[in-house]
């Protein structure tokens, strides 16, 4: 931004950047943030405050669901049993969804962007799809959002009101679960989650800019907001019901502590079995999860894209 010639006197003062300054406060300009994150940083940057604005406004969504996938009860009994757990309790886990999902979030934007960027450039004239390399980077992202899978092992114990008398807090979790049964146990889940992961990114990335081409063209940025909130919301209320049973499996093997590790399949066979091998009872939190997933992946891609634009 160009800056009108002062006098000599004032010529020798250093004079505060006036994007920088408001009133007695130094602020820095979205563009000056963009600047110093760099063209990569600010997508993961984007990415983590896209995924903690969605956590705190649906956690409690998230607790009766979880409730559902655990019990298979109904929505009604399940928020039931959070009143009855008391208001104290309702954010209760709320610290390992924050941290985790932040983290995961802005890897999953972040190192999509740079992984398509290294293989595009190392796919240039091989003849190679454009579509399949970026399936394949998204693929990676998913793969690597696994890492985290601590934290979601923490939520489910937190969320379980089974294990309010024996886990205090995050920490406490953490702490009991490493020196009791050692760290191989803060990964029980890990294989739902890695099958759950990579094709979810491949479809979500792939199918995101096809949607919203589809819906009517808009200039202001309430209306690119309203457009990447449908758009989001739509993939994400999609994707949780395609990929609803392994959540079921992933919660359930969770929520034991300790023990032998079982399979997938085992796992997903005792549920079913529980539930008299009813594909509805199998589902029973989905109806929930489908809205809870369209109301959170629309504030994370509209939240997400917002801070892109602003900081670029």
């Amino acid at each position: 931004m160009a800056v009108s010639t002062m006098d000599s006197e004032s010529s020798r003062t250093p004079q505060p950047a006036p994007a920088l300054t408001k009133g007695s406060y130094s602020l820095l300009s979205a563009r000056a943030l963009g600047a110093r994150l760099g063209t990569q940083g600010k997508h993961y940057f984007c990415g983590s405050v896209a995924a903690f604005t969605n956590i705190v406004v649906t956690f409690p969504i998230q607790k009766v669901l979880f409730r559902q996938q655990l019990h298979g009860v109904l929505a009604t009994e399940a928020v039931q049993q959070l009143q009855r757990d008391g208001l104290r309790n309702l954010y209760r886990g709320l610290l390992p969804p924050l941290l985790q999902k932040s983290t995961t979030v802005a890897i999953m934007f972040g190192l999509y962007e740079d992984f398509s960027r290294v293989l595009l450039d190392r796919a240039a004239g091989s003849g190679i799809p454009e579509l399949a390399t970026r399936s394949f980077a998204a693929a990676l992202a998913g793969t690597a959002e696994a890492v985290l899978t601590p934290f979601e092992r923490v939520q489910t114990i937190l969320q379980d009101h089974r294990h309010h008398g024996r886990f205090k807090n995050t920490v406490h979790t953490f702490r009991t679960l490493v020196t009791e049964h050692g760290v191989r146990e803060c990964y029980r889940g890990l294989v739902p989650i890695l099958i759950r992961n990579g094709p979810s990114n491949v479809l979500f990335f792939g199918l995101r800019g096809p949607i919203k081409e589809q819906l009517p063209e808009v200039d202001s940025r309430a209306g690119h907001m309203a457009s990447d909130f449908v758009c989001g919301g739509l993939l994400g209320a999609a994707l949780g019901i395609m990929f609803y049973p392994l959540n079921v499996v992933k919660s359930r093997a969770q929520s034991q502590v300790g023990g032998a590790f079982q399979p997938c399949r085992q796992v997903l066979l005792t549920v079913w079995r529980e539930r008299g091998g009813s594909v509805a009872m199998l589902f029973r939190g989905a109806t929930l999860n489908y809205h809870r997933s369209l109301l959170s992946w629309g504030i994370i891609n509209a939240t997400y894209e917002l801070l892109l634009k602003e900081l670029s």
